[in-house]
């Protein structure tokens, strides 16, 4: 099992920035693929981002959030960071960050993901 726990989310103006966290517990950290997913108000589920277990992999993201948002992992601390710039209203949603045991073969799907945080709700105002 691994437990996986969102912070920083909040209420930010357009524009600004604001860093979620997202700590894990449990298994072997560095053996997770980590990835952040968003759901925005009467919308399906969203990829974010994903990093791989291997130190120096590139890091993907969505189309929507690329050149903007950054993610990045600690496996000392067990944490996972989604850096995110020029917020946009449309950024509105819950974020939940998702570990994948082993590669992550690029996949952008939820459903390839094994365990999931409760997510911490993120609010861009005009």
């Amino acid at each position: 099992q691994v437990q996986l726990v969102e912070s920083g989310g909040g209420l930010v103006q357009a524009g600004t920035s604001l860093t979620l966290s997202c700590a894990a517990s449990g298994r072997t950290f560095s053996m997770y693929g980590m990835s952040w997913f968003r759901r925005a108000p009467g919308k399906e589920r969203e990829f974010v981002s994903a990093i791989s277990r291997f130190s120096g992999s590139v890091p993907y993201y969505s189309d929507s959030v690329k050149g903007r948002f950054f993610i990045s992992r600690d496996n000392a601390q067990s944490r996972v960071y989604l850096q995110m710039n020029s917020l946009k209203p449309e950024d509105t949603a819950v974020y939940y960050c998702a570990a994948k045991y082993g590669v992550l073969y690029g996949t952008r799907r939820g459903a390839d993901f094994d365990y999931w945080g409760q997510g911490t709700q993120v609010t861009v105002s005009l």
